[in-house]
């Protein structure tokens, strides 16, 4: 019995310095992401939105994806840990008619402007933090319970 004990107490020291070295990595990481929190009042545009992500090199100028109604969907650069209400954000997003900063899809474009971001989380998590934020911006499911998005205009 005595035996037993021993291998278990190892163990038991591993599994700890096992998660208290990945806090240590984890934490630092969550410490600088980049919350956008405030540009969810709605009051923005998708330029301002967009070029200002631009400008700090926290998304990729060029769209990785344009939709066939000609939302434009940037992908955050390697190293950028942006977030928007506590959630990593996957991708943002932006269109405004006429607009060069964003291209046009192949289908019919979207009245009117749009910006927002997709974040990795369920829609019913992101809707109460929104909704406690006191935003004005929409929450829709992109996938079920894995990603959402959270949008200003259109």
């Amino acid at each position: 019995m005595n035996q037993r004990r021993v291998t278990v107490v190892p163990f038991l020291f591993v599994l700890y310095a096992l998660c208290a070295g990945l806090a240590a990595l984890v934490v630092p990481h969550i410490a600088k992401a980049q919350s956008h929190d405030q540009r969810f009042d709605c009051k923005s545009n998708p330029h301002e939105f967009i070029s200002a992500l631009i400008d700090a090199k926290s998304i990729d100028p060029k769209p990785s994806r344009v939709e066939a109604n000609s939302v434009n969907a940037f992908r955050p650069v390697n190293g950028s840990r942006l977030s928007a209400f506590g959630f990593p954000i996957y991708v943002v997003l932006g269109y405004a008619r006429d607009d060069t900063l964003f291209h046009r899809g192949a289908g019919k474009e979207i009245n009117a402007p749009l910006y927002g971001v997709v974040v990795s989380a369920p829609a019913e998590s992101v809707r109460t933090r929104v909704h406690e934020a006191n935003s004005d911006a929409t929450v829709h499911s992109v996938v079920p319970l894995l990603l959402t998005a959270i949008v200003c205009g259109g």
